[in-house]
């Protein structure tokens, strides 16, 4: 994957993820939500920014606009995003690993 691809799906994660994650005890299971599936979950994006809204204008077209790349990336570079959101994770957590699955509310 490039990394300008990588950082364009990334920024608005980089720039609100601590407020707009803030309060769940797994939030990189949030951010594994959205790109648990073929395709970026918008609508869990949209109700992850609801909580905040005053964020949600700000943030809302970068999400689109990292969705829309997220959703053209192939598959092996969408799971190579995964193993890199949950490697992130792992390193937060200090586990070396851990519970892989994706965010179900």
């Amino acid at each position: 994957m490039a990394p300008v691809t990588l950082n364009a799906i990334a920024a608005p994660l980089r720039a609100y993820g601590a407020v707009v994650l803030e309060g769940y005890a797994e939030p990189h299971a949030e951010v594994m939500a959205l790109v648990w599936g073929p395709r970026f979950d918008r609508e869990h994006a949209l109700r992850l920014l609801e909580r905040r809204p005053g964020y949600v204008p700000q943030v809302l077209h970068d999400v689109q606009k990292a969705a829309d790349l997220f959703d053209r990336l192939a598959d092996a570079e969408r799971d190579r995003l995964r193993s890199l959101i949950l490697r992130h994770r792992s390193l937060l957590r200090g586990d070396g690993g851990g519970d892989n699955r994706p965010a179900t509310h």
